[in-house]
């Protein structure tokens, strides 16, 4: 039942992670990520002012924390997305970001079945042959380790709102943007790196605010693995307009990385 609004959310991401990440690649990043978080939150107010929803103490608690593993994330991912290659980068940290809440379903007494293992299997590999297959320059390195650390960030955003109680509405994500942004402009102001808004900030921040309360939606119609799953099926969006818009061009090896990572996602989404 989640499937046809965690697809449109995985779009919405890709757009939104290929944006950000062009943008981070002209500016500072720290700044970058900054403006759009704080896009993000006046494009989410006023629609959480009008989705029906209980601003509990519970439900501002862990969106609050979710928030800050997600706002880790973002930074790490933007980051990598900058100096390392976005078809590699992205379905890398896809991968981890829904291996994760996948976890979390097996522990909470989901059993996938043998296409979603084989998923697992093939996403150890996707990992392998993308990190050991960058190339010489420096960023190739970096880029995949901070796309696997930025999974992790995602990973743990995602199994926290869906622990959010389910007549919050749209508050969780509200008080895990605050977090974010008055963290972000603190470093931002001590660290002095400060940045001009741009189109490609602000279209990143909207289209991160939608997908996220598209993730949100779609893990209170379904299943947390599947939802993680279908939605971390992004990467497809960032690698294509990396390669029309900025043709970017892969090693052997990196693109067979990508291609595993995007596979394992389909199995993961046909089998969780």
């Amino acid at each position: 039942m989640s499937v046809p609004i965690a697809l449109p959310t995985a779009v919405t991401y890709g757009v939104a992670d290929f944006t950000g990440g062009l943008a981070a690649r002209r500016a500072p990043v720290l700044a970058v990520t900054a403006v759009v978080q704080l896009a993000g939150l006046l494009a989410l107010v006023p629609v959480a002012l009008l989705v029906p929803g209980n601003p509990s103490a519970a439900g501002l608690l862990v969106g609050g924390l979710a928030g800050i593993a997600g706002g880790a994330g973002l930074l790490l991912y933007l980051k990598a997305l900058a100096v390392g290659p976005m078809g590699v980068v992205a379905p890398l940290s896809a991968v981890v970001g829904a291996g994760l809440p996948l976890l979390v379903g097996v522990l909470g007494g989901e059993r996938p079945g043998p296409v979603a293992v084989l998923g697992v299997v093939v996403a150890l590999v996707a990992i392998v042959l993308a990190t050991t297959g960058t190339g010489r320059a420096a960023g190739s390195k970096i880029g995949p380790l901070l796309g696997l650390a930025a999974g992790v960030g995602f990973g743990l955003f995602f199994i926290g709102l869906d622990a959010t109680p389910r007549d919050s509405g749209l508050w969780p994500l509200v008080a895990g943007r605050v977090v974010t942004v008055v963290v972000l402009t603190a470093l931002v102001l001590i660290s002095r790196s400060g940045a001009r808004p741009n189109r490609l900030m602000l279209i990143s921040g909207v289209a991160d605010t939608a997908a996220n309360a598209g993730f949100l939606l779609a893990t209170r119609l379904g299943d947390l693995g599947v939802t993680a799953v279908v939605v971390s099926l992004y990467p497809v969006v960032v690698v294509l307009l990396a390669r029309l818009v900025l043709g970017e061009r892969l090693t052997p090896l990196q693109l067979t990385g990508a291609g595993l990572a995007m596979g394992a996602g389909v199995l993961l989404a046909a089998g969780g």
